[in-house]
């Protein structure tokens, strides 16, 4: 069995509903106004409008001035999430409290937010440290890279993980210095 990820159950979610499910036809069928989506989806106008109110709150749908527009792209990102197999957690063997720190901040493969409790933000530095392999030097274009993959603001993560001496910097170069290495 295919593991269902959180963007996936709330694409299902958002389709689980009769009502909702009517409204995404009508709209992948050409229908813009919240008139046209209940004449089309064959429903009364308020019903058509929670739907759509539920869908756009969902994300699955996304109003403009002319009307709605049934976000599509949604469908391949849900599925490009379950089919990607989840990558190996590299804390296991940290212990229990680290792979929940993990779980909690990191969603489909990146940082939803840097933790503001050092101790868990520790975690995720030592996470982000094994990007960078001892002994190597790497620029701060290729480290800001590495870190943009997981979050935007990498600025900041590049940061903590000089201040927190995971990585060393001089010369325009930064280095691995500390955190977990696998032997």
């Amino acid at each position: 069995m295919v593991p269902v990820t959180s963007e996936a159950a709330t694409l299902l979610g958002l389709l689980s509903d009769d009502d909702r499910l009517r409204v995404v036809a009508a709209l992948a069928l050409g229908a813009r106004t919240p008139g046209e989506v209940a004449d089309s989806a064959g429903l009364e106008i308020p019903r058509a409008g929670r739907a759509l109110a539920r869908l756009t709150s969902g994300g699955l749908v996304e109003q403009e001035k002319d009307g709605y527009r049934l976000a599509s792209e949604r469908f391949r990102e849900a599925l490009e999430s379950v089919e990607r197999p989840a990558p190996e957690s590299p804390a296991s063997g940290l212990g229990p409290d680290a792979d929940k720190v993990l779980k909690a901040f990191l969603r489909g493969g990146k940082l939803t937010s840097i933790p503001v409790v050092h101790s868990k933000r520790l975690v995720i530095l030592d996470y982000l440290s094994r990007l960078f392999e001892p002994g190597e030097a790497y620029t701060e274009k290729v480290v800001n890279e590495r870190l943009a993959a997981f979050h935007p603001d990498f600025a900041a993560l590049r940061r903590y993980l000089v201040d927190d001496e995971f990585l060393h910097r001089r010369d325009g170069f930064y280095w691995r210095a500390g955190g977990t290495f696998e032997v």
